[in-house]
């Protein structure tokens, strides 16, 4: 370690927060392994020496900023005044929401550290839990905090990160009344498990055989521990036919990302009874996604680690789906609002958290049918 020059001996308290704040501005940009402690430094105007004087590496900063963001949502969320059920839960909505939109590189940061360490989502969501089961009077169940939760997080961090138009208003009448009043469901339906798998093909070509084995690996190792050599030799390939696909690694990145959404649409779409009323329709795509899960283990990974590595990748991925809501005639009727569909993919991105990093796609069927209510009535049987 370099000794501290004379200059940063007596520096101030306040530099600690500088050195912090430069890692939340390099950290909501860059991915974590992309960042290093010299970096944060010079961004802040520090030599090397004094990052160590308050933090032992750069893991363990990152990790401080996490804590940080647990504890102002803990602390927003400390106070749920209302007379009503409904006055505190439109209230949390509304805390929840606007800490997206007034701490986006907060949540950037986060949105990686929950991926890199999973037990700081644990903990966050043990947050919500305490403040949703204060504002209903009760401990939340694990579907009623993915429907509540789920869809309003991730709505409110594609409005914040994106631009996406969604309006607090509409998220709060979803928890309050639900979408489909007017539709019940038939579970044989909803569950079937008569399954047309997505069509295999034996003979893949060349760039058919990179794309498969980079998903393999880049699904167990990661984007940044999986080299193209690595993905080429596993392929029966050179490293130079590479590039005679992709112009480089991000860019085959790119395509992967891509590959799995149409999948994972595809695999929902032809699965699909056209004979299903939009409630079951929603009902059958969240179940048909965690098979597909279940059948795809290492899918959701790279776009959950694409969140970092290709943002704007990611983001097509998910402007697909919502296009996808759009292409059915009754969809488009019942959905005129981006905030509704948003929040469907919320629902859908978190139940695939649970299912992933809990391991229990058993319950998943269970957790659905208890969704299907909420999306009837959301919690107005318990508001006042």
């Amino acid at each position: 370690m370099m000794a501290r020059t004379e200059q940063e001996r007596n520096e101030p308290p306040a530099s600690k927060e500088r050195l912090i704040q430069s890692s939340i501005e390099l950290l909501s940009k860059k991915w974590y392994g992309t960042v290093s402690v010299a970096e944060i430094c010079r961004h802040a105007g520090f030599s090397n020496g004094l990052f160590y004087r308050y933090f032992q590496d750069k893991e363990e900063i990152f990790r401080h900023i996490l804590e940080m963001v647990i504890e102002q949502i803990a602390a927003a969320l400390a106070d749920l005044p209302g007379g009503t059920t409904r006055e505190r839960l439109e209230l949390f909505a509304k805390i929840i929401f606007d800490y997206s939109q007034n701490n986006t590189t907060l949540v950037k940061v986060f949105r990686e550290g929950q991926y890199r360490f999973f037990e700081y989502e644990r903990r966050l969501k043990a947050v919500y839990d305490e403040a949703l089961g204060r504002v209903m009077g009760e401990r939340p169940s694990l579907s009623s905090y993915i429907f509540a939760l789920g869809g309003l997080r991730f709505a409110a961090i594609r409005s914040a990160f994106h631009g996406i138009p969604v309006r607090l208003a509409m998220l709060q009448r979803i928890l309050e009344e639900g979408m489909f009043q007017s539709y019940g469901y038939d579970p044989g339906k909803v569950f079937s498990t008569s399954i047309t798998p997505l069509p295999l093909e034996i003979m893949p070509d060349a760039r058919e055989r990179i794309l498969r084995e980079g998903k393999l690996l880049i699904g167990k190792q990661g984007y940044f521990e999986t080299n193209i050599h690595e993905i080429t030799s596993a392929a029966g390939l050179s490293t130079g036919a590479f590039y005679t696909y992709f112009a480089n690694k991000e860019a085959f990145f790119a395509e992967l990302i891509h590959r799995v959404g149409r999948e994972v649409r595809r695999f929902i779409s032809i699965n699909l009874n056209p004979s299903l009323n939009r409630l079951e329709r929603e009902l059958r795509g969240l179940w048909l996604f965690i098979v597909f899960l279940s059948l795809d283990r290492h899918c959701y990974g790279i776009v959950r680690e694409a969140e970092f590595v290709l943002p704007m990748a990611v983001r097509a991925y998910y402007d697909a789906f919502v296009d996808g809501y759009r292409e059915h005639d009754e969809a488009a009727q019942m959905i005129d609002e981006t905030t509704e569909i948003e929040f469907m993919l919320g629902v859908a991105h978190y139940l695939g958290i649970e299912v992933i990093f809990d391991q229990s796609p058993e319950n998943a069927r269970n957790i659905i049918a208890e969704i299907g209510e909420f999306y009837r009535r959301g919690f107005g049987d318990k508001l006042g």
